[in-house]
């Protein structure tokens, strides 16, 4: 599995778990699907930020295959 800090590795329709802003401190992750990558930059220390399908916006921390 990946880690989320490279921007090329991620896109629309993947499977990830993500960090929200309010959960940083604890680390717990919420899983969703990709809808939009909101970092600009190639790459992110704490992880590439991202909108999920369901509205929720947090940095990446691991992205799942393709099934």
């Amino acid at each position: 599995m990946m880690n989320g800090k490279n921007r090329k590795d991620i896109a629309a329709g993947l499977e990830v778990d993500i960090v929200l802003k309010q959960d940083q401190r604890t680390g717990k992750r919420t899983r969703g699907i990709v809808k939009d990558i909101l970092t600009n930059s190639g790459t992110h220390p704490h992880g590439i930020k991202v909108r999920l399908t369901d509205g929720q916006v947090g940095r990446v921390q691991e992205i799942y295959p393709k099934r």
